[in-house]
């Protein structure tokens, strides 16, 4: 900070964070007293274990008094780890800047004193959600379980569209899409120490997803997070050490009746450092159920439930009056490539089930962001070449689980693409000229 810019954060902001950090009983009693439920489950801030499903409606002011929270350390630590909760308060993030230094960590804290200004000067007015979604294994009463590989190799479900994106930002898109967070399975990941990449990033422009990691459990292989109405506070250019804090953000995203933007935001974590693994067939079905687990809608539960009664599973469903609280309009996802980072995850495979999965799902769309990666650059000649075949969602699985039982047993080694598609190795113009296929 300059010394005018100090001057201004400890005089002017630092005094009212502390207005706002004395006002919080306050604010959580009439966070209490005014609780409801949504889809049969409370609302109110608690603790999400794992297993668990529920929902936390939490509003924008109360999020910020609780971030204040975070930023004066003032949350207990102990028996956080035996929770399986990610560290909340601040000085591991202010403790990096001094045991490694970086850039990016600076950037990283001036997006945070960026938000705490901004809410100071103008605090506001709306809610966030933030829901623990679990496909409930078998011995559940759900209609909705966790898909075994038959499910998938018998399912006769249509792929949606999907467009392929060769520039952009997932948080840039303007269409009302689920937006992915290449999660942690321990919500924010690295945010509040030294990471710096996809999910850590989306935390620092839109810091109201850091109160998560407040109440939310790690995550297991059948759970995802979704969080529906965080604004975003900050603009920002780079990626990892070039990522840098560019100046103030207005979000223009419209309030659904629920007082929530609409912004949603779903984090599925994806297996970590698999190697050759990655094309087991447990593992195919652990990612693949992931995606779905982020990617259902449970306001098509009438839709999933033909589809699993269809696909030989039997289960009951209880009716719920409050299913007619549907969220507007049609929503798909906007994603890009998941896991395949730090994390080690074949991008062609990786795409391909994220695909199937939105449309398992019953999503009208996927957006997918390749972000100039070279191994994506033919995605969009091989998805419309897909599309051509007709192919269902059991079809597509089934093709990929050949292709992963091959790379397994070293009978091939190109990439997914290059398999389906010979012909791509050459940039053969009759495979390439997609122009026929609508």
């Amino acid at each position: 900070m300059s010394k005018n810019e100090a001057d201004r954060w400890f005089e002017g902001v630092v005094p009212r964070l502390v207005d706002l950090l004395l006002r919080l009983p306050a604010l959580l009693e009439t966070h209490y007293l005014n609780g409801d439920t949504f889809n049969g489950m409370e609302t109110g801030l608690r603790l999400l274990e794992s297993q668990q499903p529920g929902i936390v409606f939490l509003s924008q002011e109360l999020i910020a008094a609780l971030l204040v929270c975070a930023l004066f350390c003032l949350f207990p630590t102990s028996n956080r780890g035996a929770k399986h909760l990610p560290n909340i308060n601040f000085d591991n993030l202010f403790v990096c800047l001094y045991e490694c230094y970086g850039v990016n960590q600076e950037h990283k804290i001036k997006c945070l004193v960026h938000y705490f200004e901004k809410v100071c000067l103008n605090m506001p007015t709306g809610n966030v959600s933030f829901e623990r979604k679990v496909l409930p294994l078998k011995n559940s009463q759900s209609y909705l379980v966790y898909p075994e590989p038959d499910f998938w190799s018998k399912s006769s479900v249509s792929l949606c569209p999907l467009e392929v994106r060769t520039s952009g930002m997932i948080e840039d898109q303007s269409t009302e899409a689920l937006e992915v967070d290449f999660a942690n399975k321990y919500i924010g990941g690295g945010a509040l120490s030294r990471g710096c990449v996809q999910e850590e990033i989306r935390f620092m422009i839109n810091p109201e997803l850091i109160t998560s990691m407040l109440f939310l459990s790690s995550m297991a292989d059948n759970e995802a997070i979704e969080i529906i109405g965080a604004e975003r506070f900050s603009n920002y250019t780079g990626y990892a050490k070039s990522f840098r804090f560019s100046g103030d953000h207005v979000d223009q995203k419209s309030v659904d009746s629920m007082g929530r933007r609409k912004t949603r935001i779903v984090a599925i974590d994806a297996l970590c450092d698999t190697g050759n693994r990655q094309y087991r067939c447990g593992f195919l079905l652990r990612e693949t159920n992931k995606a779905f687990c982020g990617f259902f809608d449970h306001q098509k539960h009438q839709e999933y439930q033909k589809i699993f009664v269809q696909n030989g599973i039997e289960n009951s469903i209880s009716s719920d009056k409050e299913m007619s609280m549907k969220i507007e309009g049609e929503i798909g996802v906007a994603t890009g490539n998941w896991g395949c980072g730090a994390f080690g995850g074949d991008p062609e495979v990786k795409a391909v089930i994220q695909w199937v999965a939105a449309s398992q799902a019953l999503r009208p769309f996927i957006l997918y962001y390749t972000f100039n990666l070279e191994a994506l650059q033919k995605l969009d000649v091989v998805v419309k070449w897909i599309v051509s075949q007709g192919w269902s969602v059991g079809e597509v699985w089934n093709i990929l689980v050949e292709y992963s039982t091959q790379r397994l047993n070293r009978e091939t080694r190109v990439g997914f693409f290059s398999w389906l598609l010979p012909a791509l190795q050459d940039d053969d113009p009759m495979v390439l000229d997609v122009s026929h296929v609508t």
